[in-house]
């Protein structure tokens, strides 16, 4: 197991409910050539950051766990606005469906249909799977940025296996609030689109990957579509998240990040 720092942070917090503020202007190679090494690193780090981020957002998506003892798949509606606001609802399967968690600040709810019951998710509870994942519903509440909380250097870049990539090894800044000891992150060369993700504990130990794939447009951008958490220590199990769509900087109140909405069916 690896050692906890204060709090785990990555592409995944952003990716889970699309927790966004805003879509950097894009960058391209050319600009590159005018930039020191660190300066590029900083610069691609700061796009793939902003990649999935908008004001607003709405889509779906299905998730699929596999663990040592059981297996599920859900299909999902998420709507965000900023950093603070976010509501996952279940449409399938049927025996889960209206199933749904609300993000309003710091604060988490879950309603749980069959019950009828909305229960507010207190700090012990916070390390707790979210939905049987892999993620844990403080992965919910957190927002970082790699550009901001890591020292980045770019360790290869040219073809390897076939692909144009750009390979990055992040290192956590002294006063970031993360857990982990190492990031190795790899990018498309020309799109910056992620491929793959591995983590390290404090040891240096690999703690898990996060795959991408399934590049597509959504909401008018060029984006994985697919993300697939594998943890290290448990094999053959993962966590799968399948993006239908995304419609970015849409309208939406306040008011429709309540325990209303929540409890809406």
């Amino acid at each position: 197991m690896y050692k906890k720092r204060v709090r785990p942070q990555s592409l995944i917090t952003a990716i889970i409910l699309i927790f966004f503020s805003f879509m950097a202007a894009p960058f391209h190679l050319a600009i590159a050539q005018n930039l020191t090494p660190p300066e590029k690193a900083i610069r691609i780090l700061e796009e793939v950051d902003d990649m999935w981020r908008g004001k607003s957002a709405h889509g779906t998506f299905s998730m699929k766990v596999k663990t040592a003892n059981y297996a599920r798949s859900m299909r999902m509606e998420f709507w965000s606005k900023g950093k603070e606001k976010s509501l996952v609802r279940i449409l399938s399967p049927l025996k889960e469906k209206g199933t749904a968690t609300l993000k309003s600040g710091a604060s988490i709810y879950t309603y749980l249909p069959k019950t009828d019951r909305t229960i507010r998710l207190t700090s012990g509870m916070m390390m707790g799977s979210w939905m049987g994942s892999h993620f844990t519903n403080d992965d919910l509440v957190k927002e970082s940025r790699i550009s901001e909380d890591y020292d980045a250097e770019i360790t290869f870049e040219g073809q390897r296996n076939g692909d144009n990539i750009i390979e990055f090894t992040l290192i956590p800044k002294p006063e970031a609030a993360v857990v982990w000891g190492k990031i190795v992150l790899t990018v498309q060369r020309e799109t910056h689109i992620p491929i793959v993700e591995i983590y390290y504990d404090e040891d240096m130990q690999v703690v898990r990957k996060m795959q991408f794939g399934g590049v597509k447009e959504m909401g008018g951008r060029r984006l994985a579509s697919i993300m697939k958490v594998v943890p290290e220590d448990k094999p053959g199990e993962f966590t799968e998240l399948v993006y239908d769509d995304i419609a970015f900087d849409i309208e939406l109140n306040d008011s429709f990040f309540s325990i209303a909405s929540l409890r809406r069916k």
